[in-house]
């Protein structure tokens, strides 16, 4: 199977693309925020806003265009797509800590997106996601590679859906209020985790489907 003899490479990707990612970040805040890091946010131009959307958009056109030609097949590449998203997730916080010693703790809130609006919560909660996104696709490439049938499953797929809407929901129904505040609203935990508990069943359904 193309995509899990190419995952080393795809993994080595991943990592290089979170410190380039990372160091960006580095620049950004000795710009914008010489005492450290917090809300409320500094006002940024217009246009560095602009580009900052476009350097997200161009990262995941990025991450996108590996996975297309890691896998050969639609399933593979959605598979290596999550891994290395999910790779670089995790290694953009592993660079910053080692480069910055940001974030303190893994409950420290951070804008985590802005497409198509502001992603904020506590660091943890994308770590989470990212971890299921890498063990998730490993397990699924794997019997993939094994020759079993491992795609979705009509209940996998609503399943997941259902938890990415929720666990979306939970990063944005509360932007307004995180970026305007010095202090973070109280994390939507509930919503979270009935999302990624939603997802572990989907996975857990996709896993269990047989050839």
């Amino acid at each position: 199977m193309r995509a899990w003899r190419l995952l080393p490479w795809l993994i080595i990707y991943a990592v290089a693309m979170a410190y380039v990612e990372s160091a960006v970040v580095v620049y950004l805040r000795a710009i914008y925020y010489p005492q450290g890091f917090a809300f409320p946010l500094a006002p940024l131009p217009v246009d560095m806003v602009a580009i900052e959307i476009g350097r997200e958009a161009a990262t995941l056109a990025m991450l996108l265009g590996v996975a297309v030609l890691a896998g050969a097949a639609r399933w593979e590449r959605f598979l290596a797509f999550c891994i290395s998203f999910g790779v670089w997730d995790l290694f953009y916080y592993v660079w910053l800590w080692l480069l910055l010693g940001w974030p303190p703790s893994l409950l420290t809130w951070d804008v985590l997106f802005l497409i198509p609006v502001p992603w904020v919560g506590p660091v943890l909660a994308p770590v989470v996601v990212s971890i299921l996104l890498v063990v998730g696709g490993l397990l699924l490439l794997r019997k993939a590679a094994r020759g079993q049938a491992s795609g979705l499953p009509i209940p996998s797929r609503i399943l997941l859906l259902t938890g990415a809407f929720l666990v979306l929901g939970s990063f944005v129904l509360d932007f307004r209020i995180a970026l305007q505040e010095t202090g973070s609203p109280p994390f939507r935990w509930g919503l979270f985790s009935t999302g990624v508990s939603l997802g572990l069943a989907a996975l857990a359904l996709a896993l269990r489907k047989r050839s």
